[in-house]
């Protein structure tokens, strides 16, 4: 029941790299980020942005992203779970930030998606440089009303300017 995260998505105009904990069933099913349709990744980064991301299917999407700046990743490259909930992983084994973050020249902050992803990559870059900002978890899961969880994923415009 081992499961792995996908590929960082990202390019050298990252500028901010949002970082997730690890892919849930629907979107390792799907082999997408954020696949889980209740999931609020691509309304929340899409009103950052300015773009509908929603209506884009996904190649669209992740090219929206690249053309704004932002870069996508978990922090966990591979761990045992049950389902899809955080709560639920065990034996994590970490991505390779240091080393992901040092390869962007124009990244100016990482974002976390969540508060696990901000733990773990927070303990792995609390020197590595770039802003680090925990956001509140874009997961169905997480439940706080979409529009406090806007007011803060809205902090990321600054980075992206």
């Amino acid at each position: 029941m081992r499961k792995s995260a996908f590929a960082p998505v990202v390019d050298d105009r990252s500028r901010v790299l949002i970082l997730g904990s690890l892919p849930g069933e629907a979107s390792l099913a799907a082999g997408q980020y954020y696949a889980h349709q209740r999931n609020g990744f691509w309304r929340l980064i899409g009103a950052v942005i300015g773009r509908d991301l929603a209506l884009m299917d996904y190649p669209a999407r992740l090219e929206a992203l690249g053309d704004a700046g932002v870069g996508l990743w978990d922090v966990i490259a591979s761990a045992e779970r049950s389902g899809s909930l955080d709560a639920a992983i065990r034996s994590p084994e970490a991505a390779d930030l240091r080393g992901l973050v040092t390869s962007l020249p124009d990244l100016r902050a990482v974002a976390f998606n969540g508060g696990l992803a901000a733990r773990l990559g927070g303990r792995i870059l609390a020197e590595a440089g770039p802003a680090l900002i925990t956001l509140p978890s874009s997961s169905p899961a997480h439940a706080r009303p979409f529009e406090d969880k806007l007011a803060a994923w809205r902090d990321l415009a600054i980075w992206l300017r």
